[in-house]
């Protein structure tokens, strides 16, 4: 008789694991929602989500945190995605924290919206009696997210403290929680950036067109190009110029930089990122350059 031997790849291995926490939570919690604002990671992660339950619809809702600041062509593509797929969407709206009193606007210029975004994303948790949510957030992307296990405990107040984690031997995990506390789920926590790009590619995943080379007015602010949108007010002395860029990530568009590319189709853009000794958010994400605990500081007060 002749052994069989049976290899996943580097590539099907992390699906399998995505795979593998999707199915738990839905089998572990009531009411699990997804994060999704239209970026390349919360689109695989949708990916994902629906090979998990396929032929089934999704079990469960989206959910996208609005900063009412977003890039018009990821808009567009969450919502043809949403009536396509036939999800749930909910919509969380920093405005509307903001007119309630219950967040306050950064004084200043430039001011983003995207530590507000913790105060709206607790409100939609609660009053949706979230129990799991679903994030994309990946190890490689900064310091403070490699310490992040794949099940992330917050407790009543929506705050995550990194001591206060459980180990997650062979793959184990533990989303126990009393009333009030919740967990953050980030079934792509192993995979890179590369990784990522390399599923897009294989997978012919649709992204958003900004992901891709396109030219577009942009302005050069602290070693970094911003996008020059009706969101971005320029400052003294910024004059606008025309470039040929794409961008790593999207969020806020009042932080988000984008890089300069020639990249037109996934293929390009995988050779790109293969090369690349920065991370997307060290390249691209100004609110990011508050502290060098900036995003440990934020996710201790419920963010992302």
């Amino acid at each position: 008789m002749t052994a069989t031997t049976y290899e996943l790849s580097h590539l099907h291995a992390l699906e399998a694991e995505a795979v593998h926490v999707f199915r738990e939570v839905a089998a572990t919690f009531e009411r699990p929602g997804l994060l999704f604002s239209g970026g390349k990671d919360s689109v695989v992660m949708l990916h994902l989500a629906t090979k998990a339950f396929a032929p089934a619809p999704l079990p469960f809702p989206v959910v996208h945190v609005d900063t009412g600041h977003n890039f018009d062509e990821v808009i567009s593509f969450r919502d043809r995605l949403v009536s396509e797929l036939g999800l749930r969407l909910i919509v969380g709206r920093v405005q509307d924290d903001i007119d309630a009193g219950r967040a306050v606007e950064e004084a200043g210029n430039p001011a983003g919206r995207n530590r507000l975004q913790s105060t709206t994303l607790l409100r939609v948790i609660t009053e949706n009696g979230l129990g799991a949510v679903f994030g994309g957030a990946r190890r490689d992307e900064e310091k403070a997210r490699a310490k992040e296990r794949v099940f992330s405990f917050r407790d009543e107040f929506g705050q995550w403290d990194p001591r206060n984690q459980r180990p997650e031997l062979w793959r184990l995990y533990n989303g126990r929680h009393r009333p009030g506390e919740h967990i953050r789920v980030f079934p792509l926590s192993n995979w890179t950036e590369l990784d990522v790009w390399s599923y897009i590619l294989a997978e012919d995943i649709e992204l958003p067109a900004l992901y891709y080379a396109h030219q577009r007015p942009v302005v050069q602010r602290d070693g970094m190009l911003l996008a020059h949108t009706r969101h971005l007010t320029l400052l003294p002395g910024e004059e606008p110029e025309t470039a040929t860029v794409r961008f790593r990530t999207v969020g806020d568009a009042t932080c988000t930089g984008c890089v300069e590319s020639t990249a037109t189709t996934a293929r390009e853009v995988v050779a790109e990122v293969a090369a690349t000794r920065v991370t997307e958010r060290g390249a691209t994400r100004a609110d990011d350059r508050i502290s060098e605990a900036g995003m440990e500081d934020r996710k201790r007060e419920g963010y992302f």
